[in-house]
């Protein structure tokens, strides 16, 4: 018998939805001249909620000759599949192998990826080490912070981008589509990369020191306007547009507010046109305002009115992910109230104004409280509060001082909510005035959790904290040095991977690791000196290595330094004050907007019925994402869905049923209540299946009567296919129609089956109306009750009545054929 189906490895994976793409505005363009995988070296719920890999996404895509496929670390269960079966990782666009690419792009935003990128490299059958690698294998880019210091990272990076990339990629594109047009060596396109600005090549420019790219102008990339839509619930799961980038702030610790200077802000008008835009080509929910300091940017209130002005009606949420203390006015927060409430994130960072002032963090105790009496007063019921420990100059008055500012802010709750403390220790990063600072030892962080755990006693006051052991690792990987490199390698080889994930880290691995090459992390961590030659110094972040020491200098004295934007300038080094300077948005008359759409009342409501079918690789969604799909389709019609009350409304859609995971429906069933139709439902539906993903389709759409029965009522059963492998021996067919007359003869029959921890015994004969096996075709078709005490599953015909085992399940396919109604 054939155990595997050419999507048994879906089947066997534990989130299948990660592994699928054909999702909505993913892009296909075979035949482009240069082929780029962007690999992200996390999961797919992860770095799909990465704006920037839908800024390159769509930019390499919009380019004539190229195309961007997607690719993610695959999670350990599919990476033991990929390696059993000997099949490489490929794209999510069309499988193809990774190494078939001319350039696979990484995106190192955090340190603890580092031994991923391996593993992907590795699963991909490209070398390790750039060294290794010879004219038929693709170039490794890799770009983001981490990049900032290559060291680490170079012997298996072939180049990298050091700023930002909207402009860069199409510069790498052209420069591959040259090399390959006049077929030159790869040393020859590896010297030919070297020439474009920002780009750091080891093997090339090894000695040289490498600039940071000139900033772009936000307004001339409104990118993405049609994202990509994850077909599961990601980290991020909304739009997300960029308002503003970089940060004058001037906070000693931020290595994003250093190398993402100057200030620029996207102009308010573009703001809300992407806004309108995005939200047509995706059907989400909510809209995410990102910058390193939301509430900064010099036109938020209006924009926020704007916004909820035009979308609020549509049940449109608003969130800014990041808010400074200072910055959290009321009317920010009136806004961001008219949809939703959920928890509220600030980040005073440390406990005591003298530690805010070394930190530069620039805002006082009472900032924070009289802010969080604002937030629970709008009506939040939660507030989380980010603080670092370990930060220079903290002693333990100010570890007391995070324990009474808690406790302050528990006593402004007024017990009208729950407040949250979550604790992270500090890494001195590079290119930042704390640069030289030490980063504590990992025995030093567990004491100082355990003073602040130990002083935390309130059932209203909760406690989070960082595992010290992965901000060990982050600051050794982050300041570290090439010798670094054979680190990562030999963790990578002893089997790390997902070193962020608590779940997934062994850290007794890199134990190991540091014991077998030699290195001493207490070397990584220390104290640097002023004149040192620090690894990172081959990289020019442009900003002026006097400007860090003197903030450095200031931080040691308490002093604080004003913000250039209400300032005199602090002379950073990155303006030229011509095309490099801080941009603000254009306060343009395009603000003024309509009223929102009215919602229907509940009088005006109709009920719709759609039939649909999910087919294909769609078969592997579960119910949640398959009504989310079907949700957001929906959002983007005509049609004006009604909404359940409360702080959290939801469209008012219930379902039939839900097909298991990895089971096929050529009928499903969905009411949808709405405002009444006054158009041709015949063009809706083809509008809906317009924005469905690939193997979601609408049949069927029609007005139901208030009367008619509710779905969940109405099902009385279900109609199965269980198509068998091609290559069944006669034998096993004919030992199947046995067992399948004896079952049918069969009075009863018990099975059992673990759930909850439990062993459950149910007698599965009387949900079966008939089942039979047509020879020719080797299909099982049943006919299956359901009733309130439950159903069977395809899965218990064939693993309990059949004896199948799991390998041998994954072989057939199985198609819901009916959904049955009374």
């Amino acid at each position: 018998m054939a155990l595997m189906s050419p999507d048994a490895l879906l089947l066997s994976a534990e989130k299948p939805s990660r592994y699928l793409g054909a999702e909505v505005n993913a892009v296909a363009k075979p035949g482009a001249a240069v082929r780029v995988a962007l690999a992200f070296p996390d999961t797919y719920e992860v770095g799909m909620s990465h704006l920037g890999l839908q800024i390159l996404y769509a930019v390499i895509n919009g380019l004539p000759d190229a195309a961007a496929e997607r690719c993610f670390a695959p999670w350990p269960d599919r990476e033991a599949l990929l390696r059993n079966a000997g099949l490489p990782l490929g794209s999510l666009e069309t499988g193809s192998p990774l190494g078939d690419f001319d350039l696979v792009g990484f995106s190192l935003q955090y340190e603890l990826s580092f031994t991923n990128v391996l593993n992907m490299l590795d699963l991909a059958n490209i070398p390790l080490c750039a060294a290794d690698r010879r004219g038929g294998h693709p170039l490794i880019i890799a770009g983001g912070p981490c990049a900032f210091n290559p060291a680490p990272m170079s012997p298996f990076i072939d180049a990298f981008v050091i700023g930002e990339g909207e402009e860069a990629v199409g510069e790498i594109v052209a420069a591959i589509a040259q090399a390959k047009r006049v077929k030159s060596s790869r040393a020859e396109t590896l010297a030919a990369l070297s020439e474009i600005d920002g780009l750091y090549v080891p093997a090339v420019s090894r000695r040289a020191c490498v600039r940071k790219r000139n900033p772009v102008d936000l307004n001339a990339w409104p990118h993405p306007l049609s994202p990509v839509v994850p077909l599961m619930q990601t980290i991020h799961d909304r739009i997300v547009i960029e308002i503003a980038r970089g940060c004058t702030r001037g906070c000693r610790f931020c290595q994003a507010g250093m190398l993402w200077r100057p200030y620029r802000e996207r102009d308010a008008a573009q703001v809300l046109d992407m806004a309108q835009t995005a939200l047509s080509t995706t059907g989400h929910d909510e809209i995410s305002l990102l910058s390193l300091s939301a509430g900064d940017y010099s036109r938020i209130e209006t924009l926020m009115q704007a916004l909820m002005q035009r979308h609020c009606g549509d049940r449109v949420a608003l969130a800014l992910p990041s808010l400074r203390v200072e910055s959290l006015g009321p009317e920010i927060i009136e806004q961001i109230l008219r949809t939703r409430k959920t928890s509220f994130t600030l980040a005073p960072e440390a406990g005591t104004d003298k530690m805010r002032r070394i930190i530069n963090k620039g805002n006082t105790e009472q900032d924070l409280l009289r802010s969080i009496d604002h937030v629970f007063s709008a009506g939040w019921k939660a507030v989380k509060l980010y603080f670092m420990i370990g930060l220079p100059g903290e002693t333990e008055d100010d570890l007391k001082g995070i324990v009474d500012l808690g406790y302050a802010a528990l006593r402004e709750a007024r017990g009208r909510g729950q407040v949250t403390v979550s604790l992270s220790t500090f890494v001195p990063k590079p290119h930042t005035p704390f640069q030289w600072a030490r980063q504590i030892s990992l025995e030093e962080t567990r004491k100082r959790q355990a003073f602040l755990k130990e002083s935390f006693r309130h059932r209203r006051l909760g406690v989070k904290w960082h595992d010290p052991r992965m901000s060990l690792l982050e600051g050794l990987l982050s300041r570290g040095d090439e010798k670094i490199g054979a680190l990562i390698e030999r963790a990578f080889q002893k089997g790390c991977r997902f070193d962020g994930w608590s779940d997934l880290l062994r850290f007794d691995l890199w134990e190991e690791a540091l014991r077998e090459t030699g290195i001493a992390p207490d070397h990584y961590l220390r104290e640097r000196k002023a004149d040192e030659d620090l690894p990172w110094n081959r990289i020019d972040c442009g900003i002026d290595r006097d400007f860090l020491l003197g903030e450095y200098s200031n931080a040691l004295q308490e002093l604080s330094t004003p913000d250039c934007r209400f300032a005199e300038c602090q002379h950073c080094g990155v303006c030229d004050f011509d095309r490099i300077r801080n941009v603000f948005s254009d306060p343009c008359p395009a603000l003024s907007c309509e009223r929102p759409a009215e919602r229907p009342v509940a009088s005006d409501e109709k009920v719709y019925r759609m039939v649909f079918s999910k087919t294909g690789r769609a078969g592997f969604l579960s119910h949640l994402e398959t009504a989310q799909a079907l949700t957001r389709a929906l959002r983007r019609s005509s049609l004006k869905l009604s909404f359940s009350s409360g702080f959290h409304p939801h469209p008012k859609i219930s379902f039939a049923s839900a097909a298991a995971v990895g089971t096929e429906s050529l009928q499903e069933f969905m009411d949808v209540t709405a405002a009444p139709y006054r158009n041709d439902l015949g063009a809706l539906r083809e509008a809906l299946n317009n924005a469905l993903p690939e193997g979601l389709a609408v049949i069927a759409l029609e007005e139901r009567p208030f009367v008619a029965k509710d779905l969940a009522q109405a099902l009385k059963g279900f109609a199965y296919d269980l198509i068998l492998p091609e290559t069944m021996p006669e034998a096993d067919l004919q030992k199947i129609s046995g067992q399948l007359d004896a079952f049918q003869a069969a009075g009863q029959f018990f099975i059992e089956r673990e759930a909850k921890g439990k062993t459950v015994r149910r007698d599965i004969r009387p949900f079966v109306e008939r089942i039979s096996l047509n020879r020719e075709t080797k299909t099982i078709r049943a006919t299956v009750r359901f009733s309130q005490t439950g159903s069977v599953r395809p899965v218990d015909l064939l693993s309990k009545v059949l004896g199948f085992s799991d390998l041998e399940i994954a072989a057939v396919r199985i198609v819901r054929t009916a959904t049955l109604l009374v």
